[in-house]
């Protein structure tokens, strides 16, 4: 029932508590606003970890994330010190079944992948046993498999974990519904493992996108631990020593944080109402009525449609759609799907050959145009007849005082705003001059000193 999937979604991953039939249609005749608030305040609980606005509506991008594949355990039962294995030496075992049973060797393979993530950088051994019992038994299971937590078939919950302990404790579930591969074809064994390890070792749930915790599935082309993994694992079971020498050389990556000096960004454009900001995988919202810009994977609203890394990004809001940038490509979604035939050449939109790539694009909406950038040239493309109007012109010609190549550039309060490195440029269009020059993270709320570090 399409109607019961939020509620049923919110109570097992929220702890939403609907009220009993019973109970409910005496309330009815009286008041149910408790029961609707209640609701809201675990859509907006919800909001808030995956970095949508939190109205607390069941808006269609709401809808979306909850659909997303993820883990099957809860949001909202952080754990920390409390619950971890005393002992440095974790036996393990794969049980037999028959959904895997051809490729057993290349299961246990992926399974040693996740396993050597955690044990890498933390004292924790993993030592594979053939016997019965094991600290933590791993199956592919399906549907209803007695431990309380059945399994919906392919999508949803892809797999559970169990917090380190006796019996059960430390056992993690793989569905088998899912078309599980070792690559990034269907849904990565050893991305989904390394998640539900970090469980089995007494890791929750992080509301870092960054983090290999983080509940939704994402699919990373290196599969690495954060920089905030690494400490977490670290605080409950010490630290490798040969992982502090090879961390000196390359430490693991950190998310980035809004609040960073050094912040600069791949692309920024409006979305509606709000303003966007994109770097790597990640982008920021910014709502006029929400004081707080939360962090976001691309992949949460666009699923894997859309590239990271972007060059550039705008919304034409008159015909409803939105272009993505990147390298010689571009990608036209349409209420969030990808529209067919994408991505195409840039050389569709109008520009010569020896354009390999967009630096930015700022959208008019009023006016019907798009001006994009490209190294020390800049284009106008008339939206309403889809062409590119007459030849280049030079930036420093047009855009006075403007440094390039640019980063991003997004028309904001009646000013142009162009990002380059850490600065943001504000641009007069009445003077025709440049009027401030702020940090790129201006925009973002970092008076007080926060970052993506949320209280939820």
């Amino acid at each position: 029932n399409p109607s019961r999937f939020p509620q049923e979604y919110l109570h097992h991953f929220y702890g939403y508590q609907p009220e009993p039939d019973r109970r409910k249609r005496a309330a009815a005749s009286r008041d149910d606003s408790h029961q609707t608030r209640g609701f809201c305040d675990k859509v907006k609980k919800m909001q808030r970890f995956f970095g949508l606005t939190p109205d607390g509506k069941l808006s269609q991008e709401t809808l979306t994330v909850m659909k997303k594949p993820r883990c099957g355990l809860s949001d909202v039962e952080p754990h920390g010190a409390t619950v971890r294995w005393t002992k440095r030496t974790i036996s393990y075992r794969t049980l037999k079944n028959q959904a895997c049973h051809r490729k057993t060797s290349r299961t246990l393979k992926a399974i040693r992948t996740a396993l050597k993530l955690w044990s890498s950088v933390s004292l924790i051994r993993f030592r594979r046993r053939e016997a019965k019992e094991a600290d933590v038994s791993i199956a592919f299971v399906s549907g209803d498999h007695g431990d309380g937590s059945p399994f919906s078939g392919k999508g949803g919950a892809l797999a559970h974990a169990f917090l380190p302990g006796l019996g059960i404790g430390g056992d993690v579930h793989f569905d088998s519904a899912e078309e599980w591969t070792l690559n990034s074809t269907g849904i990565s064994l050893p991305v989904v493992a390394a998640h539900e390890f970090g469980h089995a070792l007494g890791l929750s749930h992080s509301p870092d996108p960054g983090s290999i915790m983080y509940p939704a599935y994402n699919f990373a082309p290196s599969l690495e631990l954060s920089f905030d993994d690494v400490k977490s694992i670290q605080h409950l079971y010490g630290e490798n020593p040969n992982f502090h020498l090879q961390s000196l050389k390359r430490p693991p990556p950190k998310t980035p944080d809004k609040c960073d000096p050094d912040l600069s960004f791949d692309a920024v454009t409006e979305l509606q109402q709000e303003v966007v900001f994109f770097k790597d995988r990640f982008m920021w919202r910014k709502h006029p009525s929400f004081v707080e810009t939360r962090i976001t994977l691309i992949s949460n609203l666009w699923s894997n449609s859309v590239p990271s890394h972007l060059d550039a990004v705008y919304e034409n809001v008159e015909k409803n759609f939105i272009l993505f940038f990147k390298g010689d490509q571009y990608w036209k979604v349409q209420q969030l799907i990808l529209q067919e035939g994408f991505p195409r050449n840039i050389s569709d939109l109008g520009f010569p050959s020896r354009i390999k790539s967009v630096d930015a694009a700022l959208h008019f909406r009023d006016d019907r145009y798009t001006v994009f950038f490209t190294g020390h040239e800049c284009w106008r493309y008339n939206e309403l007849r889809a062409v590119m109007e007459g030849s280049p012109m030079l930036i420093e010609q047009h855009w006075l005082e403007i440094p390039f190549p640019i980063d991003a550039a997004v028309y904001y309060e009646g000013f142009v705003n162009f990002f380059k490195g850490n600065k943001q440029y504000k641009y007069d269009f009445g003077q025709n001059r440049v009027v401030s020059v702020s940090s790129a993270n201006d925009l973002m709320d970092c008076e007080m000193g926060k970052s993506n570090k949320h209280a939820l």
